[in-house]
């Protein structure tokens, strides 16, 4: 096994830390080409009724959560195959993309669980306000769990060292 690493000073990413790194600044093309892509996989799963396609719903969001883009087949393939092609970069910040990326893998995750209980309709309905609000990002560049981001920042629920740039219009238009 490998040895992890201890940061040499307070702020430096170790090994286990970088492991689980988030980019900041993001591509906001990227993210929504992603969620383009989770919102054809939800309706997929959703018109087909095929419960394994939540638990891939799921993994993905997960796995985008806790490793970025750098893991996750959608966030592969819209970070270095598709947004490249479209030859447009807008960088936002980090933070309150993971914060989106985190609710919906609750909410898939929710869903999928629900699905295993027996409760299709309420994993179903579950699915169809994910896709909504993964529409919301994809089609009219609108991110509802940024939204929710900023609104408990704003209220001191989420501090405001988290995202800087989120506090200080400056800080983005740069």
């Amino acid at each position: 096994m490998g040895k992890l690493s201890v940061p040499s000073k307070p702020g430096t990413p170790g090994r286990l830390s970088a492991a689980f790194a988030f980019p900041n600044p993001v591509n906001e093309y990227a993210a929504r080409i992603t969620a383009g892509l989770v919102v054809l996989l939800a309706a997929a799963t959703l018109l087909t009724g095929f419960g394994w396609g939540l638990a891939v719903i799921a993994a993905g969001f997960w796995l985008r959560v806790l490793f970025g883009p750098r893991i996750s087949p959608l966030a592969l393939l819209s970070v270095r195959v598709l947004a490249p092609r479209l030859g447009r970069v807008k960088l936002v910040p980090g933070p309150p993309k993971r914060f989106a990326q985190g609710i919906g893998a609750a909410m898939s995750t929710a869903a999928a669980v629900l699905l295993a209980a027996g409760l299709a309709p309420a994993a179903w309905i579950l699915l169809a306000v994910l896709i909504v609000a993964a529409s919301l990002e994809a089609f009219a560049g609108f991110c509802l769990g940024c939204a929710i981001f900023g609104l408990l920042q704003r209220r001191g629920l989420i501090p405001e060292d988290v995202c800087e740039a989120c506090n200080n219009i400056s800080l983005s238009r740069t």
